[in-house]
Parts: structure tokens; C-alpha cells; sequence
């Protein structure tokens, strides 16, 4: 009682009072605030058993990070940057490029104006060694033939089905009409692999969710990673909050907390 905590729920947390599983907290580490601790558990859980239990990211590899400057896309590239000399290709808008170099991206692509596949294979002809893949549909064709030979691809999402404030039935169906398929057979020859992801569905994994838990608290003490935080939207402005995500204005985690910060507080800080 009265420990600050993080805590892991598929749905249901836009509001002031909660009930989660007590094997669902995690104690936040010292020094930490409730900004960063709403920014960590998903998008670093996700991030770390993508690259590191489903890539096994290792010294001189390369991957492919879309959406790279969104919550676990963030998270990713911090990660990458644990493991010595890798080279991270990150798709974005051409404005958060120089966001994206600073924080480790060696390759930033503007998938809007340029094929990715092509960039890519210009200054590496043979591919990439992982790709994160969290569109779906045609994408992960492409992610897949980016592949070098014993290459991995890990696909989380499906944001290929978000195209506005409405929905769009026709970019749904073209978007499951060009979902990527493959045989066991297929893969065989192929000499890669394919992995999907979900976090939501691993509710039971207590244990497996608390070691992975313990290494991001751990590298987080260690300065290694840091939750990057693009804006936090009180409650009563949750609309403006999700418009900062839908037109792909942020960089970093969009955060909601209960109620606006109060000036006196702010000044205090100053």
C-alpha cells in the first residue's frame, strides 16, 4: 500500500480510479516519474522480446524499424542501441528525421515520398537481418523480402487499418486482401523467419512479462533507456490527444493524466 507503481491492462486505464492484478504492478524504479513509468511497460516489453526474444538481435546486425519515431518504435531503437555496432533503418516523415539521428538512427527513410524497399537495398544490397513489422498487408510482403538469408521478421500490428478519423472500409479490405501468407514449405527454402506478437494475449505470463520487467528497470537505472515523452494531454483534452497521434505529429509516447498541471505547481518545479 502507497507504493508507486507501473501496471500492465489490455484496455480500461483512461480513467482515475482502476483495479488491476497486483501480479500485474511493477514497483517503479527511483528517480522516475508517473509520465515516464505510463510510457514504459507496453512499448518496452513489446520492443525488447520483439528484438531480443523473437530477433535475437546480436553485435553488427541491421534492422528495420517502421514507425520509428511512435511509442514502441522509440523504445526499439534505444534497445538496438545496447547492442554494439548495430545499423537501425527507421521509416518516418522527413520532419522528425533529424529527431531520428539524433537518437541512433544511422538510415531514416520518408516512406511518403520514397519506397522504402528500394532505399534500403541501395546501401545494403542484401537486406536486413530483422525487420519489425507493426502495418500489416502489403508491408509485410515487403518486410519479408527485405530479409537476408536467416533473417527474421516480427509483425506486432496492423496500422495499415487505420487510415483516418473513419473508417475506411475499402483500405480494410484491401489491407486483408494483401495480408502476407506462407507455407511451412515455403519457408524451408527461404532460409528466414516469421514470428507474430501480441502483448495483450500473454495475461498469464506473469513470469515471463516480471524478467523482462527486471531487465528494462534494470537498464533504465543504468541510463540506458528512457521513455520518450512527445506530449501529456489532461482528460478533458483526450480528443486533441489522440488527433496528435492520428495525424502523425508525435515523437515519442502521447500521455494522459487525470487532470491538467496546475500552474502553481509548474512555477514550484521552475
Amino acid at each position: 500500500v502507497g507504493d508507486k507503481v507501473m501496471v500492465l491492462a489490455r484496455s480500461g486505464l483512461w480513467q482515475e480510479v482502476v483495479n488491476v492484478p497486483a501480479s500485474h504492478t511493477f514497483p517503479m524504479p527511483e528517480g522516475m516519474s508517473f509520465e515516464e513509468a505510463a510510457a514504459l511497460l507496453v512499448n518496452y516489453i513489446t520492443a525488447y522480446m520483439v528484438l531480443f526474444d523473437f530477433g535475437n538481435l546480436r553485435p553488427n546486425q541491421s534492422v528495420l524499424i517502421h514507425m520509428a519515431a511512435g511509442g514502441v518504435g522509440t523504445a526499439a531503437i534505444q534497445l538496438c542501441k545496447t547492442v554494439e555496432n548495430v545499423t537501425i533503418f527507421g521509416t518516418a516523415s522527413a520532419s522528425k528525421h533529424e529527431s531520428l539521428k539524433e537518437s541512433g538512427v544511422a538510415h531514416p527513410i520518408d516512406y511518403r515520398t520514397m519506397d522504402y524497399a528500394e532505399e534500403i537495398r541501395k546501401i545494403s544490397p542484401k537486406g536486413v537481418d530483422i525487420v519489425l513489422d507493426p502495418l500489416g498487408g502489403s508491408d509485410t510482403t515487403k518486410a519479408f523480402n527485405l530479409l537476408k538469408p536467416m533473417g527474421k521478421l516480427i509483425t506486432y500490428g496492423v496500422a495499415n487499418l487505420l487510415t483516418g478519423q473513419k473508417k475506411n472500409l475499402m483500405a480494410m479490405a484491401k489491407t486483408w486482401w494483401n495480408q502476407f501468407s506462407i507455407t511451412a514449405l515455403q519457408l524451408l527454402s527461404q532460409n528466414k523467419a516469421v514470428c507474430g506478437y501480441h502483448l495483450g494475449y500473454m495475461d498469464e505470463e506473469v513470469e515471463l512479462l516480471g524478467g523482462v520487467v527486471a531487465k528494462l528497470v534494470n537498464l533504465y537505472t543504468q541510463g540506458k533507456i528512457k521513455p520518450k515523452i512527445d506530449s501529456v494531454w489532461p482528460f478533458d483534452q483526450v480528443a486533441e490527444a489522440m488527433k496528435q497521434m492520428q495525424e502523425k505529429k508525435n515523437v515519442g509516447k502521447v500521455i494522459l493524466v487525470p487532470e491538467a498541471p496546475k500552474e502553481e505547481s509548474k512555477k514550484a518545479e521552475n
